[in-house]
């Protein structure tokens, strides 16, 4: 995938919303969150990879720029314009700081495009305008293995969730794909089908899961 023009594009989207919306609404999707403040978090978050990337450590902070519009905005596109630059200039198998085992720049292309799509959907949430939350069925696809890849097992793995007690096959009905959560616990499996998009809502927790995934989903906590 071009992770860079994903980026730029869906950045630019999430700046629309940020320019339009009305900022003081609650984001349904991330409890206690006003517009504002989920487009704060995005700020900031852009601004944390970009450090990631360029002095390789996890320690970044940015000052907040205020949750006025004229400041919120300005201080968005400024974050989103940066971290395309650094990733732009930075090859993508250069070393540096991430989370996952891939300790590349190049992880920080994909992590931030599926970063704003997800809260892409959040913001148009707060405005009850999901209906024009379109990714690409092969996107959506890359954003539920990031989850049984990447997301999932390091949950369990620091601590923050505990195993799933069955293994969880997810089969996306657009793309004919499907991989599986916790493929080595020993257990009938589960299967949670759905369209790409909306395995990837359901694993991050936007719309819930229904029938026996539920229960399992329910006692876990597959992403952050």
């Amino acid at each position: 995938m071009e992770w860079i023009d994903l980026l730029e594009d869906t950045t630019g989207r999430f700046a629309e919303v940020l320019e339009t919306g009305d900022l003081a609404a609650p984001v349904p999707t991330c409890p206690g969150w006003s517009l504002a403040e989920l487009g704060e978090h995005l700020r900031w978050t852009h601004a944390w990879a970009s450090h990631a990337v360029t002095a390789g450590t996890p320690d970044g902070d940015s000052p907040a720029p205020g949750t006025e519009r004229t400041a919120l905005v300005a201080g968005y596109r400024t974050a989103a314009a940066d971290l395309l630059d650094v990733l732009r200039g930075t090859d993508p198998d250069a070393p540096a700081w991430t989370f996952g085992t891939d300790k590349v720049a190049g992880f920080w292309r994909r992590r931030q495009v599926h970063e704003v799509t997800l809260h892409l959907y959040d913001a148009l949430a707060a405005q009850q305008a999901t209906d024009s939350w379109q990714p690409a069925a092969e996107l959506a696809w890359d954003g539920v293995e990031e989850v049984a890849t990447l997301f999932y097992p390091r949950q369990v793995r620091i601590g923050r969730s505990p195993s799933l007690t069955a293994p969880l096959r997810l089969r996306a009905s657009d793309t004919g794909r499907e991989t599986m959560l916790a493929n080595d616990v020993v257990a009938p499996e589960v299967v949670l089908e759905g369209t790409a998009r909306e395995l990837l809502l359901t694993l991050w927790g936007r719309v819930p899961a229904t029938g026996p995934a539920a229960d399992l989903l329910g006692a876990a906590t597959v992403t952050p």
